[in-house]
């Protein structure tokens, strides 16, 4: 599913299988203005008119946080300047070092974006390799896209009869308080942004989840777990007042999520949610053969299970994108590999290709479905200690290959698990 430059289609896999099965292509920099493009990498995938584009951008580790953060801007200008069509960067999640750098940062970003800042998340997790920031952007563009700039962090697309909508930045203003009167008043602010888009939380198919301080302890509780609780008392809310299908077809539904620590005792939450009348449309949530679903875990864990699906499946024509959540070292609902990186990034990585083989899809009603790991756009890895950063990658760049790619420090919901991984997959019905 990957191409390469030369003079094959940019849409055709390196040993020339035709267009309708290769729908990444996977760039690095490679002589255009290498100054700039240091350490990036970025997939741009084509699914009928549409194109849309993963841009995974790290710095080099010169110059203070303005000059990193200029160089990627400048490398974000021209891959946008080498693709096909004009397209606009729709979403954007930056991985900053620390807090106070976040407002420098933030009005570079203003200025250069102007009246189309896409929805932005500046999370307080510092790139491993001691980058001032990191950033993932995704933009599209093509024939009969319409991009909107609805309000401060919103974004609305909307192309083929299809309606999406991108919330990021939502919190509350400050890092006080219990973790779940934070986490339910964040919860209620999304639930509003939705509902000033036409949505609500039945549409909401990705969410990510950036909690300070995720694995401390608030009295004898860890702020993660009062957050799940916070979680499930707002879906079940949601439900009660008809905004949300928790049993559809026959199976639980919830969207694919990520829930990930950031240093401070803040709480920053985002999501995209789609809506279309369009027939051929369907969402699948995904859940793991090996592992106990998270939504089923016992209260051993957590006295409220935390509310997602390991994957979110959404099937569009003959077009399949796999949202994956962030997966971890667990086997059926236990942490395993304890205190070894290296056996936890490879189990990792086995629960994210048994998630999305064709296997899993079959199981899960869809046999024409499945992807690869090389079907994915990009990978955000998250590491919990720095000195792990090469050990990680070198697993990574082995299973992976070349694949686009952040490393953040950051702990996982789990004081025991040393890594964590989410990525997309694009693939088409077989």
């Amino acid at each position: 599913m990957r191409s390469t430059s030369g003079e094959k289609s940019p849409f055709s896999s390196n040993d020339g299988t035709p267009a309708d099965e290769a729908l990444c292509r996977h760039e690095e920099a490679q002589g255009v203005h290498s100054d700039l493009l240091c350490d990036e990498s970025h997939t741009t995938i084509q699914l009928g008119n549409v194109y849309r584009i993963a841009i995974m951008i790290t710095p080099q580790a010169k110059g203070d946080v303005i000059d990193q953060a200029w160089e990627v801007i400048s490398t974000i200008r021209e891959i946008l300047r080498r693709q096909p069509v004009s397209m606009s960067v729709t979403s954007q999640t930056v991985f900053v070092r620390s807090a106070e750098e976040i407002e420098p940062v933030d009005h570079l970003f203003r200025a250069y974006y102007r009246d189309k800042m896409p929805a932005t998340n500046y999370v307080v997790q510092p790139p491993c390799g001691g980058e001032a920031l990191a950033i993932e952007a995704w933009g599209i563009g093509g024939d009969g896209v319409n991009t909107r700039f609805a309000r401060p962090n919103v974004v609305e697309i909307d192309y083929d009869q299809l309606h999406w909508v991108y919330l990021s930045g939502i919190k509350t203003g400050g890092e006080t308080g219990d973790a779940y009167s934070q986490s339910q008043k964040t919860f209620e602010r999304l639930e509003e942004q939705l509902e000033l888009s036409g949505m609500t939380f039945r549409d909401v198919v990705r969410a990510w989840i950036y909690q300070g301080g995720i694995t401390a302890l608030q009295g004898e509780v860890e702020r993660y777990r009062e957050l799940n609780r916070a979680r499930a008392d707002f879906f079940h809310e949601q439900e009660s007042l008809g905004h949300m299908a928790v049993c559809r077809d026959g199976r639980m539904f919830y969207p694919a999520s990520t829930g990930i620590g950031t240093l401070g005792r803040g709480l920053v939450l985002s999501c995209m949610a789609l809506r279309t009348d369009r027939d051929d449309v369907r969402l699948l949530p995904l859940e793991n053969p090996q592992q106990t679903s998270a939504f089923n875990y016992a209260k051993t864990f957590s006295a409220k299970s935390p509310k997602f699906s390991r994957a979110m499946a959404v099937v569009i024509g003959d077009y399949i994108t796999t949202w994956v959540s962030g997966t971890a070292s667990i086997l059926q609902s236990e942490s395993v590999h304890l205190g070894d990186v290296e056996k936890q990034t490879e189990q990792t990585i086995d629960n994210i290709e048994n998630l999305i083989g064709a296997e899993n899809f079959a199981a899960h009603g869809l046999p024409r479905g499945g992807a690869r790991l090389t079907d994915l756009a990009k990978i955000r890895v998250y590491v919990k200690h720095p000195d792990d950063l090469e050990t990680c990658r070198a697993i990574c760049e082995k299973r992976f290959g070349s694949m686009p790619a952040v490393y953040a420090q950051a702990d996982v919901c789990r004081s025991n698990l040393l890594v964590e991984i989410e990525g997309v997959a694009f693939s088409q019905l077989h």
